[in-house]
C-alpha cells in the first residue's frame, strides 16, 4: 500500500495532540471523568462565542447570502479587518493586502506554498505547533531550534543566526503555542533587525529573501504587563519580508466558525490568494459577513474580550499558583507564569518516581500515562510540539474547564503526587 502513495503523504504524521484527545474524548463518552486539557479549544457552553456575532452570522444566512465568496474574501470583510487591525494593533494594511480564508490553516498552507522552494531551510521553534508537519507538506528542511525554558521556550536572535544564510522562512508565533509565552521587545527586534540585515546582503546578489511568518492567532489574549508588540513598529523595513496571520477562532472562541485572514505585502497575498482558490478554503460567505458587521461594534468586541480575558486568566493564575504550591512543598513540578492565550506551560519531572503498584516511571509518557490514570488529567507533553522526547514539560489548556473544575483538578494532581515515592 506504501509503494502507492506520495513522498509527502509518506513523511506526514498525524496530529500527537488530536490523537491523546480523541482518545481521552472516547472514554469521557463511556461515562469516565476526566479533565481534558489537551486540546487549544473550548467548551462552547463555558467560552460561547459573542452573542453579536452569533446574532450577525444568523440574520447572514436569513438573507441568503450562501453562494460562493469573492476569492479574497468579502470587501467588506477586508475593509472591517483593515479598520479593526489597525484600531487594535496599529496595523496599517489596505484591504487589497488582506486575504480572507476558512481559519488560519488555509493561510500557513499558502504563505509556505507561496515563499518556500523544495529543500529550504525553514527555520521553527521547538516546541511549536504544526510546524513539523509543514515542513513536511512544503518538502522544506527541518531546522527546529530546541528553546529553552530560561528563554520561555522562544528563540532569539543568535539560535537562528547560524542558519538564516540559506533559510527561506522563519516561521513564529507570539503569544505562543504551546507556551503561552509571548516576546520581550529587545528579544522581538533582535530578530527583525537580523532579518533586515540578512535580506539587504541578498538584494546585492539578487537572491530570494528570508521571510518570517508571524502567526498571531493569540495576540489580543495577552495578560498582566504582558504586551504584544507591533513589528512593523519595531523596524519599519520588516514590512516587505513579512506576511501575518490572525482570525477568530482563539479571541472570540470561535474555533468552529471558521474565518481567518492573512496581510502583508499586496504581491505576495495575490498570490496566496490564487493557491486559495485552487483549494477552495474560503471562509463561508454569511460568516464573513457577519464578523464584518460585528467587527465593528467596538463596545461589544470590548465589553467580549474584557470578560473572556478575564475568565481564561483566573483559570491560569489558579492552576499557576496551585502547581507552584506543589513545587515549594517538594514535589518536582513547575510553571511558567501565564503571560497569554489559553496555556499554561507546565513541568513533571517525575523520571524515577514510584507508583503505589510498584511501576517505575521511566518516561515522558509513562508520567502523561500516571497523571491520566490516577489525577485523571490529559496533558500534551512537549514533545507532541517537536520538542524533544525526554522533555518533561507539558501544554495545559484550560479552554474546557470550569472554574470548579480547576480546584478539582489541582487536588486531585496533589494527590496522585503524595502517592509517589523516590
Amino acid at each position: 500500500m506504501s509503494a502507492k502513495l506520495s513522498q509527502t503523504a509518506e513523511n506526514l504524521i498525524p496530529s500527537e495532540i488530536r490523537k491523546i484527545s480523541a482518545a481521552v474524548d472516547k472514554r469521557k463518552e463511556q461515562g469516565e471523568k476526566l479533565f481534558n486539557f489537551t486540546i487549544g479549544d473550548f467548551d462552547s457552553k463555558v467560552f460561547p462565542i459573542p452573542e453579536g456575532l452569533k446574532e450577525e452570522i444568523k440574520k447572514a444566512y436569513d438573507e441568503n447570502l450562501t453562494n460562493y465568496p469573492p476569492t479574497p474574501g468579502v470587501s467588506d470583510l477586508r475593509k472591517s479587518i483593515s479598520e479593526y487591525m489597525k484600531l487594535r494593533g496599529g496595523f496599517e494594511f489596505s484591504p487589497e493586502e488582506i486575504l480572507i480564508a476558512s481559519g488560519g490553516r488555509p493561510i500557513s498552507y499558502t504563505v509556505f506554498k507561496t515563499l518556500i522552494n523544495p529543500g529550504e531551510n525553514f527555520i521553527y521553534p521547538a516546541p511549536s505547533w504544526n510546524n513539523n508537519c509543514y515542513v513536511n507538506l512544503m518538502d522544506a528542511k527541518h531546522i527546529a531550534i530546541e528553546t529553552k525554558p530560561e528563554d520561555n521556550f522562544l528563540f532569539t536572535a543568535s539560535d537562528i543566526l547560524p542558519y538564516i544564510e540559506s533559510a527561506g522562512i522563519i516561521s513564529i508565533n507570539s503569544p505562543m503555542n504551546p507556551t503561552g509565552t509571548a516576546f520581550r521587545k529587545d528579544t522581538f527586534k533582535e530578530i527583525l533587525d537580523v532579518v533586515v540585515e540578512e535580506n539587504k546582503r541578498r538584494k546585492k546578489s539578487e537572491k530570494k529573501p528570508l521571510y518570517i511568518y508571524f502567526d498571531m492567532i493569540y495576540w489580543l489574549l495577552v495578560y498582566g504587563e504582558t504586551i504584544h508588540y507591533n513589528p512593523i513598529e519595531l523596524n519599519p523595513e520588516i514590512r516587505d519580508y513579512i506576511i501575518f496571520m490572525d482570525g477568530i477562532s482563539k479571541c472570540f472562541a470561535a474555533t468552529g466558525v471558521r474565518v481567518g485572514w492573512g496581510f502583508g505585502p499586496k504581491e505576495i497575498i495575490n498570490k496566496m490568494s490564487v493557491i486559495l482558490s485552487h483549494i477552495g478554503a474560503w471562509a463561508p460567505k454569511p460568516e464573513q459577513t457577519a464578523l464584518a458587521r460585528f467587527l465593528r461594534k467596538n463596545d461589544e468586541v470590548d465589553s467580549y474580550l474584557d470578560n473572556f480575558k478575564e475568565e481564561l486568566l483566573f483559570r491560569l493564575k489558579e492552576f499557576y499558583n496551585g502547581i507552584k504550591k506543589l513545587k515549594n512543598s517538594g514535589h518536582d513540578v513547575d510553571a511558567i507564569e501565564p503571560q497569554g492565550a489559553l496555556y499554561l506551560t507546565v513541568k513533571l519531572n517525575l523520571i524515577g518516581k514510584k507508583t503505589q503498584n510498584g511501576k517505575i516511571l521511566r518516561s515522558v509518557d509513562d508520567i502523561t500515562e500516571y497523571i491520566l490514570e490516577d489525577a485523571k488529567i490529559a496533558l500534551v507533553p512537549f514533545y507532541a510540539f517537536g520538542a524533544s522526547r525526554s522533555s518533561v514539560w507539558y501544554r495545559l489548556s484550560v479552554g474546557t474547564c470550569s472554574r470548579d473544575e480547576v480546584k478539582e483538578a489541582l487536588l486531585n494532581l496533589k494527590r496522585c503526587l503524595e502517592k509517589l515515592d523516590n
